[in-house]
């Protein structure tokens, strides 16, 4: 059967990652193992990470990040990276690096797969046609489903590669969001390069132009449960135009400067 490695990327996710975590717990089938990519964090997340895991952390060299041996989450065997280089790109390169799955998922740390997604995931991967792909996010906060939220994600699925990228979109690139967790065969990863380390954010835009090259780029039609966290605290009108201000200038070339742009929000 294929190997599916879950990749969590963190930096102070210490409210987060139980929830998620408790969550992967109870998918059927569940994944083989989770791999924690933390990017420094000064709260409890490693703690948090290493007690669900079955032991405390205690680092072991390795060759781009410091690592735990595997412990174990229920029955599902967890990997904890402390990486030298924060940002999503570089967390996410170490976490898919030391993955030993054949399929590798991205997920946010506040963010919840369907519960039979590892099944979807296998499935989808067997289409040899397809490079990556993803769910669709679910925006949800106290309050509920964000729905307006939900279905502008889903339609900026197509609307953003056709502003950033027109060339791109003609021949049918379509864009992928950390949010919809992607998930890719291993060895696609590594015949692209995996992501530009110089990238904090849009890593999953870019991410997509490259996978383009070898085959298609499409979503599953299902959702993943993500927090709304962002539009809660920074508001939809705000949130929505950082995200369509960070694109743009993606779209111009612009990457180390792009984390300026989007603020933190934990």
């Amino acid at each position: 059967m294929t190997t599916l490695s879950i990749v969590i990327p963190t930096l102070n996710e210490e409210h987060s990652l139980p929830r998620t975590l408790s969550h992967l717990r109870a998918l059927d089938p569940a994944p083989d193992e989770i791999v924690i990519a933390d990017g420094g964090s000064n709260d409890a997340t490693i703690t948090i990470a290493a007690e669900m895991g079955g032991a405390m952390a205690d680092e072991a060299g390795a060759q781009s990040a410091s690592q735990t041996a595997p412990q174990t989450m229920g029955q599902i065997p967890i990997r904890i990276l402390t990486c030298p280089q924060p940002g999503r790109g570089p967390q996410i390169n170490a976490g898919v690096g030391a993955a030993m799955g054949d399929i590798v998922c991205i997920l946010h740390a506040d963010s919840e797969l369907p519960r039979d997604a590892i099944a979807l995931m296998r499935a989808a991967m067997r289409d040899d046609r397809l490079a990556l792909s993803s769910f669709l996010p679910r925006l949800v906060g106290e309050g509920g489903t964000r729905w307006g939220s939900s279905l502008h994600n889903v339609a900026k699925v197509w609307y953003a590669p056709l502003i950033g990228r027109p060339l791109a979109f003609a021949r049918g690139v379509r864009l992928l969001f950390g949010d919809h967790a992607m998930f890719f065969r291993r060895a696609d990863f590594a015949a692209i390069g995996g992501c530009d380390p110089r990238l904090a954010i849009m890593e999953d835009a870019d991410l997509c132009l490259k996978f383009a090259r070898l085959g298609r780029v499409r979503p599953l039609w299902r959702w993943v449960r993500t927090s709304d966290r962002r539009i809660a605290q920074l508001g939809s009108v705000r949130a929505n135009i950082i995200y369509l201000k960070v694109c743009l200038l993606w779209a111009m070339g612009a990457r180390e400067s792009l984390g300026d742009h989007y603020p933190e929000i934990r």
